[in-house]
């Protein structure tokens, strides 16, 4: 296996290493599944100590490039988990102090489209999840805390609905910062049989197919977002928390 480094890099040996292995996995050139050469011999190959090789090896596991077969020793090539890139992301945004008005207006372009797109592919186990999902929520109306875990579950479960990978990975880490906060807003204010009128008119334009309606409906439904926080006198463009585990 040939592995070009870079020498004249002024990062750390041990990250061009990891980056040099992890731009030939996303290149194709190593494959998912395909096995590492042992420490030594990648020391070897690559011009480098072992002690460089482990810390690279290190990133990559971290990263979710390399994972160890269980009880051996052997280095496999992986395909990252979307979970954790979208731990890392989440942690990137807060780290980063992105405000909650900035997470809305990503929120505001991603959650229509995908409003839009479930209109276009969901199929009747779709379907059945979301009345599922509004049949625990006109039972919850008044729950606060019940209602946001419900209200994170049926946009949820409208993403599972596009079939389209990009927009589930692209708003899995903004719904993790973007909805759990609106506990706050429901706590303050009566919104529950208006967050719910929203669900079922967005779900009723999703079952028929109503691109237009779907996507209206969940504009509307985000834009009360803003609202409530307003009316609730909190702060849009405070930073993103973690929410609490």
């Amino acid at each position: 296996m040939a592995l070009p480094i870079d020498t004249t890099s002024t990062e750390s040996s041990f990250r061009v290493v990891a980056r040099t292995i992890e731009q030939q996995i996303l290149s194709g050139e190593i494959n998912p599944g395909d096995i590492l050469p042992a420490e030594a011999r990648l020391a070897e190959q690559l011009g480098v100590n072992r002690s460089t090789i482990r810390e690279a090896i290190r990133v990559l596991e971290q990263n979710g490039f390399v994972k160890r077969e269980p009880g051996r020793r052997k280095l496999i090539t992986s395909i990252p988990h979307s979970g954790e890139i979208s731990q890392r992301l989440t942690a990137t945004m807060v780290l980063n102090q992105v405000t909650f008005e900035e997470l809305w207006e990503a929120m505001y372009a991603l959650e229509p489209a995908a409003a839009a797109a479930a209109a276009v592919r969901g199929n009747d186990e779709d379907f059945a999840a979301i009345e599922v999902n509004l049949a625990a929520t006109r039972q919850a109306v008044e729950d606060c805390a019940s209602l946001v875990e419900l209200d994170i579950e049926f946009h949820e479960l409208v993403a599972k609905a596009t079939r389209n990978r990009a927009i589930q990975m692209a708003r899995a880490p903004l719904s993790t910062l973007f909805y759990p906060p609106f506990y706050t807003v429901m706590s303050q204010l009566n919104a529950g049989q208006r967050l719910l009128t929203a669900h079922e008119h967005i779900y009723q334009a999703i079952r028929d197919h109503d691109t237009v309606n779907a996507r209206g409906w969940m504009e509307k439904h985000i834009q009360d977002f803003e609202r409530g926080y307003e009316l609730a006198n909190l702060n849009m463009n405070s930073p993103v928390h973690m929410p609490e585990r």
